[in-house]
């Protein structure tokens, strides 16, 4: 089977730049905010507020910090409640929440579930709210590259 979504009779190849309806229209559109980053290749005025949003709670931005770190390989959902020191079923609806608003991806292997920071959502959340930054001096955003640039 391959790997492709269906939207409203339209085929999405994953990795297109084919645009998808606003997800404020939930009555023709179904993708989750992850989905819509993933698939338009950009992020919307919508997915940027649930994304800032599930990173504005101390734990979670701590269980992303905890992510980013621990990038490609990932934390089972224990390991994660283990070293934050959250019971896991609160830390279940923690990792509920980062992963509906795109910046956390999971895979099942067996009977444990992988969380990993999802980088194109932490890109995208990024580009979008440095895009227009400083008028079009790039002089102005040297000292924020700088400070990007030993890290990735």
């Amino acid at each position: 089977m391959t790997s492709q979504r269906w939207y409203k009779h339209t085929r999405v190849e994953p990795g297109s730049r084919t645009a998808l309806p606003p997800l404020h229209d939930t009555r023709r559109h179904q993708a989750s905010h992850r989905d819509y980053i993933r698939y338009a290749g950009y992020m919307d005025n919508d997915s940027a507020i649930a994304a800032l949003g599930a990173l504005a709670q101390g734990t979670r931005l701590d269980v992303f910090r905890l992510l980013v770190r621990h990038e490609p390989d990932g934390l089972a959902a224990g390991e994660i409640a283990r070293q934050l020191d959250v019971p896991q079923n609160t830390m279940s609806a923690h990792l509920g929440i980062l992963s509906r608003a795109g910046i956390v991806r999971f895979e099942r292997h067996s009977r444990s579930v992988i969380y990993r920071a999802d980088m194109s959502g932490l890109r995208a959340l990024t580009l979008f709210l440095v895009k227009d930054c400083c008028a079009g001096s790039p002089e102005l955003c040297a000292p924020l590259l700088a400070e990007l640039t030993p890290c990735c």
